[in-house]
């Protein structure tokens, strides 16, 4: 099973707001999946962005691949960093 860590829609029509789950890559974007890590709101800025960093590091080192947005946001709190510095420490 291939694991993405992606954006869920959620919100009203012209209000979106999502939130960052780990999820099959077969399941349609706003299916199912198996863990929610964080949410984001582009409505209110950037700095909206709550990260479950335990989480995100957990389904990272699992072999989740996090999309390009997701990338973008993980990289702005520093996760991505942080899974790096993780995976060349352990090789």
């Amino acid at each position: 099973m291939a694991v993405k860590l992606r954006l869920k829609r959620m919100g009203s029509k012209a209000k979106p707001f999502y939130r960052i789950v780990a999820a099959d890559s077969r399941s349609p974007r706003d299916g199912r999946f198996l863990e929610v890590v964080g949410t984001y709101d582009p409505v209110k800025g950037s700095d909206h962005v709550t990260v479950s960093e335990e989480k995100a590091l957990k389904w990272l080192n699992n072999g989740a691949l996090p999309t390009d947005t997701v990338r973008n946001i993980l990289s702005k709190q520093g996760i991505m960093k942080k899974y790096a510095e993780m995976k060349k420490a352990g090789k």
